[in-house]
């Protein structure tokens, strides 16, 4: 039994163990239905309205969801040389600090606690609001009590130790697919296409780069398979194919169902719609079809944000055990068997942002504007990672190489640089704040430093 450093806790050593480290546990089959059950989440269900909006035609909506699944694809490429040279269990987070150092790395997984998880655990509580005051209204800010309150009761949940069994995950994720399907079938079949006036083009002021974010955050997810790394079986093989056949299914049913909203409400008003398929489902058969549609929806949407609320909070609290300057976060309870200051602290921020998006009134776009400059910056060095570690370790074993390298990443850098400039200029105070707060990280870094020497 020897000793090695661990990644996870640079300040110490830990030992050697067969036991200690993940198992290639995970089928070519259960890496597919991961992603796709990652990628697919309640956003389909928000941001075409959005992308509607900015976007103006019919046709531009279809391309800009067809280059979102190019995109991803050209990304999946530079993950998947990634993930198979280095199969790790820490994903970004790893090869960021393999080439860049652990200061970097800190600031990611400081971003991920202020900033990315929590954004997203707000996204979809702002979802799962718009859904669920279709069905009970609660006032002008609707949206954002339902937000709140959903926040606060599966955080206790946790707290508690209560956690949703495999089963019911499962059968949440089967309840957002068939919400998909009847979408999509309703759509297509039992509507009649909508006629657009000749100058519907121009009640938008819109761009490309905003809807492209829009687009991509309803793509995004697909790099989480990189956390699967070290449990998929046969991994130089089965990442890069689980990763390009999920993105193909994945641009297929995006595509599709953008086609039912389309033929079925037409661009004026999917741009006004507040819940999207709500409303094509009222449209084609009536308000039983669309109450159904929300129930669905909204409960799906509690399967996702249990799931973040509790995968975020372990993330903490491994920062807590890496970092001495967050070891308050380090805490363990054992009688509950979950991370309760590391659980607390996410929902008081989550809380926060809740806040913030019913001060500007656009509680979901809100949130995409804090979350996208930080989610792009840290996916352009991520890329970035790919030709330092090739230059650095040029000895490396690399079972999967990027084709026409080094042009693929070169273009994905390019793709992540216009995203990241467009989600700082096209987006709103959100985008302030996010950057703000992985700003706000650095100082923390530099005194964390400063009492280790």
């Amino acid at each position: 039994m020897s000793k090695r450093a661990d990644y996870r806790f640079p300040d110490r050593v830990l030992m050697a163990s067969s036991s200690a480290s993940p198992k290639p546990a995970l089928a070519f089959s259960d890496a597919i239905a991961l992603i796709i059950g990652i990628v697919i989440g309640a956003g389909i269900f928000e941001t075409p309205a959005l992308v509607a909006a900015n976007a103006g035609s019919s046709p531009l909506i279809i391309l800009l969801w067809l280059i979102g699944g190019a995109v991803s694809f050209i990304g999946a490429l530079c993950w998947a040389e990634l993930a198979t040279t280095y199969p790790d269990a820490g994903g970004n987070y790893y090869y960021l600090r393999r080439a860049f150092g652990k200061n970097v790395a800190f600031l990611f997984a400081w971003a991920r606690m202020t900033v990315v998880q929590t954004g997203s655990i707000t996204l979809l509580a702002f979802i799962f609001g718009d859904y669920a005051t279709q069905l009970w209204k609660l006032g002008d800010y609707s949206s954002s009590l339902y937000a709140a309150i959903v926040i606060v009761a599966l955080t206790a949940l946790n707290i508690v130790g209560v956690q949703q069994g495999k089963w019911t995950q499962n059968l949440l994720t089967w309840a957002k697919v068939l919400g998909l399907v009847l979408v999509i079938l309703c759509g297509l079949f039992l509507t009649f296409p909508v006629e657009e006036a000749a100058n519907s083009g121009e009640r938008t002021s819109g761009s490309w780069g905003l809807s492209m974010i829009f687009v991509l955050l309803t793509y995004g997810g697909w790099n989480e398979a990189v956390y699967i790394s070290a449990e998929l079986r046969n991994v130089r093989q089965n990442m890069v194919r689980s990763l390009l056949v999920s993105i193909s299914i994945i641009t297929a049913i995006y595509l599709l169902i953008n086609f039912a909203y389309l033929q079925g409400l037409g661009v004026t008003d999917m741009a006004n719609s507040q819940a999207v398929a709500a409303d094509l489902m009222r449209r084609a058969i009536g308000k039983p079809g669309a109450i159904f549609l929300s129930v669905l929806i909204a409960i799906s949407s509690l399967g996702a944000i249990n799931a973040t609320i509790f995968t975020g909070a372990r993330t903490n609290y491994a920062l807590g055990r890496d970092f001495s300057v967050f070891s308050f976060l380090g805490k363990w309870q054992t009688k509950n068997n979950s991370p309760v200051n590391a659980l607390i602290v996410q929902g008081a921020i989550a809380l926060f942002l809740v806040l913030l998006g019913t001060l500007t009134r656009k509680g979901f776009q809100t949130m995409v504007d804090y979350t996208a400059p930080v989610f792009w910056f840290f996916f352009l060095l991520t890329t970035i990672s790919l030709f330092i570690l090739r230059w650095r370790e040029p000895e490396t074993l690399r079972p999967f190489q990027v084709p026409f390298y080094p042009v693929t990443p070169i273009v994905f850098c390019l793709i992540c640089g216009y995203l990241l400039y467009s989600s700082l200029a096209y987006t709103g105070v959100g985008a302030l704040v996010g950057v703000a707060m992985v700003i706000i990280g650095a100082p923390i870094l530099i005194w964390h430093n400063r009492q280790r020497v």
